[in-house]
């Protein structure tokens, strides 16, 4: 156990700092401090020992050097049960600090707020992230609270054991301080490296985190690091769990392809298993929910339209287990809230447009994140027919679904609604069979229904069978040796085929 004596305190956030500053000064703990936090503390009458007395040195240079001295750090790192240290802090009239309460400027803030370089490059903190990495380093002897979140244990503990803390307590304290450096050093590194993309270096850090129920599976452990209430509002429901999150994550990509139009999208296991495009959102649901009924049971929905009532009494009726949507109406919310589990979000804001990062092997695989939406501006006719105004309106649909759907995989559409898919198949054969199956299943009639490939045909059994079940437009990336082999067949059976020179792998 050491006995707090002596406290350094310097921070620019002073919130929630007035009852620590009256229980030190209360039991007789000597404060260290300087510029407005000095100010602050004799604001409240409480007695303070200017940094500057000790050092003999003002603030200098606008305030970016104060606490950078010998005597300040000196005390902090301090060794008590070093015989040298002890004669040496002697000599020069080193006082020892025991605890050192330190905040860092709002870089992060500033970056979200302001595009002036020069008020940014201020915020970075030179004498905080030091003096929190000296007493963190010295952890033996010496206390350091890097958060405000901290406060409130600070009072309670120091209250419950006399004024003292463990080895154990002051370790802890420790390991945050160097997360919160090892954040505040990240988000640094990533200002400037967008700007000069120099580094390949790959730095994430993440300061919040939420403990799942589970991973996977049930004995699997599970965390998602990541702020969710940054995307998402939770007005209803359970907690989401890592399966829920990763559905949700692919729902959301999914409609936010939709953006011009009313979609619905039913999402199980990162497939959509029914998606459409429709007027009206209830009618956009039951034409989403067509496609396959039984596999949107506990499935997650998404969609880029407010519920309304007339929608939510249909969804009402389905068990699902995850809702996306921009808004609620209150008499929709009050519908959907029946069932006490269901999960209601609320989505505030588009999915960041940033890397993919994938664990693996014994390193991590980085992509950028496909955000490739084809128009008709793409789509390059290779046969001797060009596809109809409404087939093309059923190619652009599908090609947004393929984008999404696991590979190897083949999306059959017709206009703005999802007829079936093939997901996640050896053979892009069998991805076709599959679909036209389901398709048939749910009693779709695929005449006149367009096909689309997330990446092109090796040989021409593709196109063939879908001609035999009644498909009139393809659409596929194009590339193969063999794409003359599809497109002559095309040409005899008299179908269109487009291509994109986009493939969208998604494993």
């Amino acid at each position: 156990m050491k006995k707090i004596s002596t406290v350094l305190i310097s921070v620019f956030d002073k919130e929630g700092l007035a009852p620590l500053v009256e229980y030190f000064h209360q039991n007789n703990i000597t404060l260290y401090s300087t510029g407005g936090t000095q100010q602050y503390i004799e604001q409240l009458g409480i007695p303070v020992v200017a940094v500057e007395s000790l050092t003999s040195y003002p603030s200098i240079l606008g305030g970016r050097v104060k606490t950078l001295h010998p005597k300040i750090f000196g005390g902090i790192l301090f060794r008590r049960e070093d015989a040298q240290d002890r004669q040496e802090v002697a000599q020069y009239e080193i006082p020892a600090i025991d605890l050192v309460i330190v905040d860092l400027y709002p870089f992060e803030k500033t970056v979200a707020t302001s595009n002036e370089e020069q008020t940014i490059i201020e915020k970075i903190d030179i004498g905080g992230v030091s003096l929190i990495r000296a007493a963190a380093k010295n952890f033996k002897d010496v206390a350091i609270v890097a958060s405000q979140k901290q406060y409130h244990w600070l009072l309670n503990t120091l209250q419950q054991q006399n004024n003292e803390l463990s080895l154990e307590n002051r370790k802890n304290l420790a390991t945050e301080a160097f997360s919160i450096t090892a954040h505040y050093d990240t988000a640094i590194f990533q200002y400037f490296n967008t700007q000069t993309h120099t580094s390949e270096a790959l730095a994430y850090h993440f300061d919040t985190h939420t403990t799942l129920r589970y991973g996977e599976n049930p004995h699997q452990k599970g965390l998602f690091y990541g702020n969710l209430s940054e995307i998402f509002e939770q007005l209803h429901g359970k907690e989401l769990s890592y399966n829920n999150l990763v559905d949700v994550n692919d729902a959301v990509a999914l409609i936010e392809d939709f953006e011009q139009k009313t979609a619905f999208a039913i999402i199980k296991h990162t497939n959509a298993c029914g998606i459409a495009i429709a007027q009206t959102p209830k009618e956009a649901y039951l034409k989403a929910l067509q496609a396959d009924p039984v596999s949107a049971f506990g499935g997650v929905i998404a969609t880029n339209s407010p519920i309304d009532l007339e929608v939510a009494q249909e969804l009402n009726q389905l068990f699902f287990e995850v809702l996306i949507a921009p808004a609620y109406s209150p008499e929709a919310l009050t519908c959907l809230q029946e069932k006490k589990n269901r999960i209601l979000l609320v989505q505030k804001k588009a999915l960041p447009t940033t890397l993919q990062v994938k664990s693996i092997l014994n390193g991590m695989l980085v992509q950028d994140k496909d955000l490739k939406v084809e128009t008709v501006a793409d789509l390059k006719t290779v046969t001797e027919r060009t596809p109809t105004e409404e087939e093309i309106t059923g190619l652009l649909f599908a090609l947004k679904v393929v984008k999404h759907t696991k590979s190897n995989t083949i999306v059959l559409a017709k206009g703005n609604q999802l007829l079936a898919s093939g997901t996640g198949q050896t053979s892009r054969v069998d991805a076709l069979k599959q679909a036209l199956e389901k398709a048939k299943n749910f009693g779709f009639d695929v005449q006149g229904a367009v096909m689309a490939s997330d990446a092109f045909f090796p040989f021409p059994d593709c196109v063939e069978i879908a001609h035999q079940a009644g498909i009139t437009a393809v659409v596929q990336p194009g590339g193969s040796i063999k794409d003359q082999a599809s497109i002559d067949y095309c040409n005899q059976a008299k179908m269109a085929m487009v291509f994109t020179g986009f493939r969208h792998f998604k494993h």
